[in-house]
């Protein structure tokens, strides 16, 4: 269950990457939506980053397993 969750953030991050790259192409970077996209990613990343040290805390990720 836990590395579905990490798979799915990872997913969510890469997806709103390159929406963030097809917005700043179609805006030619005069809208907003790229800079939405990109706050999303780093949303997402720090709660994958949360997620992932949770993991850790909680005894669901072992290190040198």
């Amino acid at each position: 269950m836990f590395k579905i969750v990490v798979i799915l953030l990872l997913a969510l991050v890469v997806g709103s990457l390159f929406s963030a790259l097809i917005f700043l192409a179609r805006d030619q970077g005069r809208g907003e939506r790229t800079a939405r996209a990109l706050t999303l990613r780093i949303a997402l990343s720090l709660l994958l980053f949360a997620v992932l040290m949770a993991g850790f805390y909680l005894g669901f990720i072992h290190p040198y397993a």
